[in-house]
């Protein structure tokens, strides 16, 4: 039975890793510790673990304060509150300087189920990728969130990190090496690719072996990181299958989606259908209800599939 773990659980474990490793790790939060898991933090490093209050933006500006004092400032709050309260901070104060500041932010996505669409954050990923100097990143599960953390940890800049609040299941493997711009194909075939990133990489892969029982083979691209985007692998992937469907949980207009048809645009023109959220906000419901009411399951990764195909045909 596949193993299913919150991302932002393993983001609680890294963090307390990392501080045993590294005294220049400082954590912030804004009064949702618990539900973020960087408390797990708090608890064991109590001297550089600072609750911020409700208060995003006076946080982002101490976590740009902490890192020109050469610590690694790791914030955290949901991705509603960290993107949208405090984006003049990040734009101005962490980006616009290049400050080593990693906003980890949880409970993205429509997977945040029955608290509604105030707190369904489905632009994140457009409004972060959008300013210059920021690096976008979703993990696809708690190996690869991992992996993440610590390598964010090590490089120098500005970071997003997208988590959810869900359990989702364990696909990656420990020993898999991950390099930040660097997406990984977790499946090959020579008809189309699946390109997706976060939750939707798990629904991608049932997809591709759905697919597989019709005779139809496609490639899974695991695209962790949305910018810088893997460029070089994308168009390599659709060159040799020449048909693209895209997967996230987040709107399409300035997501994966919009990012992988700019690259394929310019390099290499193919076929595309998008799976995301379109032009719609969330709503209250379980994940599970969600993903079918916004067309996210892995029969809706199918559909897209045989549409991209036959329009490969013409």
């Amino acid at each position: 039975m596949t193993e299913m773990i919150a991302t932002r659980q393993a983001y609680g474990d890294a963090l307390v890793e990392l501080g045993e490793k590294n005294k220049d790790i400082v954590v912030l939060d804004a009064d949702l510790s618990k539900s973020t898991t960087t408390a797990k933090f708090g608890k064991k490093f109590p001297d550089r673990f600072f609750n911020m209050g409700v208060a995003e933006a006076n946080m982002m500006n101490t976590a740009a304060g902490l890192a020109t004092c050469g610590k690694i400032a790791f914030v955290s709050s949901f991705s509603i509150f960290a993107t949208g309260r405090a984006w003049e901070q990040i734009r101005n104060t962490v980006c616009y300087s290049g400050l080593n500041v990693k906003i980890v932010a949880t409970h993205s996505g429509v997977s945040v189920g029955p608290d509604g669409a105030s707190h369904q954050c489905i632009e994140d990923i457009s409004l972060m990728k959008t300013i210059p100097t920021m690096t976008v990143i979703e993990p696809c599960d708690a190996v690869e969130t991992r992996k993440v953390i610590f390598a964010v940890a090590a490089y120098k800049g500005p970071v997003y990190v997208r988590l959810g609040r869900a359990a989702v299941p364990v696909i990656t493997k420990k020993e898999e090496p991950y390099t930040i711009g660097k997406a990984s194909i977790l499946r090959t075939g020579k008809d189309l690719a699946i390109v997706a990133c976060g939750a939707l990489v798990a629904n991608s892969l049932t997809a591709a072996g759905i697919l597989a029982k019709d005779g139809i083979e496609a490639t899974v691209v695991n695209t962790h990181t949305i910018k810088p985007i893997d460029r070089e692998t994308l168009v390599n992937v659709a060159r040799q299958v020449n048909a693209v469907v895209t997967a996230e949980q987040h709107v399409l207009d300035g997501g994966l989606g919009s990012a992988v048809a700019s690259v394929l645009a310019q390099a290499h023109p193919v076929p595309i259908e998008m799976i995301g959220i379109d032009n719609r906000f969330g709503q209250s419901g379980e994940p599970d209800i969600l993903f079918k009411e916004y067309h996210l399951l892995a029969e809706d990764i199918v559909l897209a599939a045989r549409r991209v195909l036959e329009r490969k045909k013409k």
